[in-house]
């Protein structure tokens, strides 16, 4: 599998815009950027939702699947993250690289090699022992230029003289020279100083000391919750309403949802709605919707706002609920490098953040046909289910409504502002505390999302793999066919294999080839059945039991949607039928009453009954000198 996609949007970054490679000149807010043209010099302004990574910075390095590393591989990555660490929260600190290798016994050279590793990709699972690739994802500029320019950077740029970017640039070219060297082009020893944080130039120039004192961040009042991202709480809970099908329009039920709030903006990040139970499924979703950018969500339900809350975040807190202590959760969080913790016994006011708005979310649904409001004796004299009138996704839609153009832009009480502009001055900084920039951006989602995702084991057979009653197959699978255990002997043990799905289209199933270190797409075994999500799959299947259907299969279920689609699609057309009746007899009616109001007036009426006696008046007459000076003045 691919290394997966971020882009860092920070002055000096190359990014590709409309097909051109740009650098990025200045960050105008959250969602727009100056771009500067390296040929030609030339600026332009941008919306970062159309930025993507230029060619030449797309990382080749092979990124493996946290699911096929072994638990030992595993181990042993953590323990190569936990020996950097220190050197990745104190970058251009030599002293503690060197503290480091002495106390761990790794030679400096290796600990230069794990940190390359890891940036390669900024994931821990890089870490992981792995087989040699023949050099795979080298740096493009040869290793004595890249020491030249990190000098050069070093002793000419990033000292108390403040000298310019291009006598940095005219040193590298002249220690080049000397050493019978092809010096770079002037465009790459100016990115990699645009690159630089203000925290690591002040640290160069004026001493650690004055780095933090200026970068420290200002203690919040939830313990971490300094910034953006550093602290989110993760919740369940049932909704106060009852949706209904999308076909008969029949109630079905109260669904879930799992939210995810930035504890120091109270921005809601992510949020994920079904009719299971919580769980291992609700939780990875809940952090995939979390991390990933909005655009694509607004897009897809229709809403119009303003969005700009993404990213991987420091730490997540939660319950101590089983659900959120699974191997497949706590890998995952460990691979993004997320730490998870668990609320402390009787301390329940750690969870005090999401709850408030968990609550607050079920308060504004009791104005909703179909809540079920909060306490029995409210609805004595309401019927939830006839009121009922939402689809699970116009539930969404109006969820996504709420938090985008209500929520976020009404004033929280506890911070004292609305939590789009805590977020935005969080990122972007204010006059007392320094932002925190732009999150890195991942584009490609699929390996996030399946990193997040549970995980089934299913053996593979002659007819390929099953999972809840559905069949897939794909020429892929051919050799896994009976397949055994590695070093099983004469048990012959049939080997599991890893098989992920998306809760919104079962219509694939991922499987993760043990050889290939990746990820492919198994179809239905039958691909002339229809794409369904697993809520329209678990509502069928719950429909035949009900009916006591006996020896529920592959074809009940789907003989049971398509019907279902028939009557969708056909009431959607006598919908829209009569919606066009009502609309032509209306246009008639119209008509009619119009000829019928001139033929009134023709044969029963003057103009004195259309006209107020007032303006006849002699009184009100004027000269036109007058009535144009008033009329027009």
């Amino acid at each position: 599998m691919g290394a997966i996609t971020y882009l860092s949007i920070t002055p000096g970054e190359s990014v590709s815009y409309l097909g051109t490679d740009y650098f990025v000149k200045q960050i105008l807010d959250l969602s727009t950027v100056l771009l500067e043209q390296p040929k030609t010099l030339k600026v332009i302004r941008a919306e970062i939702s159309d930025l993507i990574l230029s060619k030449d910075e797309k990382s080749n390095e092979e990124q493996r699947d946290i699911a096929g590393i072994p638990d030992e591989d595993w181990q042993e990555a953590e323990r190569r993250f936990a020996i950097i660490l220190p050197i990745l929260q104190n970058r251009g600190d030599a002293d503690i690289v060197k503290a480091v290798s002495k106390k761990k016994f790794v030679s400096v050279p290796t600990l230069y090699r794990w940190i390359k590793m890891y940036d390669s990709t900024g994931n821990k699972s890089s870490l992981a022992p792995a087989e040699n690739h023949g050099g795979r994802g080298k740096s493009r500029i040869p290793e004595e230029i890249e020491a030249v320019i990190k000098s050069c950077i070093e002793d000419v740029y990033l000292n108390k003289q403040k000298k310019s970017i291009k006598k940095v640039c005219l040193e590298v070219n002249t220690r080049c020279r000397n050493a019978n060297i092809n010096p770079p082009h002037p465009n790459t020893v100016r990115s990699r100083i645009l690159t630089l944080s203000e925290e690591i130039k002040l640290q160069f120039r004026l001493g650690k000391s004055a780095s933090k004192e200026k970068y420290q961040p200002i203690r919040g009042s939830f313990p971490g919750a300094d910034y953006p991202l550093s602290v989110v709480q993760i919740d369940h809970t049932k909704l106060d309403i009852i949706v209904v099908d999308k076909v008969h329009r029949k109630a079905i039920g109260r669904p879930w949802i799992t939210l995810a709030i930035d504890v120091f903006s109270r921005t809601v990040l992510g949020y994920y709605i079904s009719f299971d139970p919580p769980g291992a499924l609700s939780i990875g979703m809940c952090v995939f919707n979390a991390i990933m950018p909005k655009e694509m969500l607004l897009h897809n339900l229709d809403v119009t706002g303003e969005y700009p809350c993404y990213g991987v975040m420091r730490t997540i807190h939660c319950d101590n609920g089983k659900d959120f202590r699974g191997q497949a959760l706590l890998k995952a969080c460990s691979e993004y490098n997320i730490q998870l913790n668990w609320r402390p016994v009787r301390q329940p006011h750690w969870g005090g953040h999401i709850e408030r708005m968990l609550g607050t979310l079920l308060h504004e649904l009791h104005t909703l046909p179909g809540t079920t409001f909060d306490k029995p004796h409210h609805r004595k004299y309401y019927n939830s289910e006839k009121e009922a009138a939402l689809t699970i996704e116009e539930l969404e839609q109006w969820l996504a409504t709420y938090i985008v153009n209500v929520y976020h832009q009404r004033i929280h009480k506890g911070i004292g502002q609305t939590p789009l502009q805590k977020w935005k001055e969080g990122i972007s900084g204010s006059d007392y505390q320094l932002g925190t920039g732009l999150p890195k951006k991942i584009f490609d989602g699929r390996k996030l999302m399946l990193d997040f995702l549970p995980f089934e084991e299913r053996t593979v057979q002659d007819y390929g793999v099953v999972i809840d009653y559905v069949y897939y197959y794909h020429d892929v699978l051919r050799k896994w066919i009976n397949a055994l255990e590695p070093g099983t002997g004469k048990s012959k043990t049939r080997r599991k294999f890893i098989f992920k799905r998306d809760p919104r289209d079962i219509s694939v199933i991922y499987f993760f080839d043990p050889e290939q270190k990746d990820y492919y797409n198994i179809p239905y075994r039958n691909i002339s059945h229809p794409p369904m999500s697993i809520w329209e799959f678990n509502e069928i299947v719950r429909n035949l039991k009900e009916r006591n259907t006996q020896n529920i299969d592959e074809e009940k279920i789907f003989t049971a949607y398509q019907k279902l689609k028939i009557i969708e699609e056909n009431a959607v057309t006598k919908k829209q039928v009569a919606r066009k009746n009502a609309r032509q007899a209306k246009k008639e009616h119209s008509k009619a009453a119009f000829k019928q109001h001139n033929k009134t007036i023709n044969n029963n009426t003057v103009v004195s009954d259309l006209v107020p006696d007032s303006l006849f008046d002699s009184k009100n007459i004027k000269p036109f000198e007058e009535l144009d000076h008033e009329a027009f003045n």
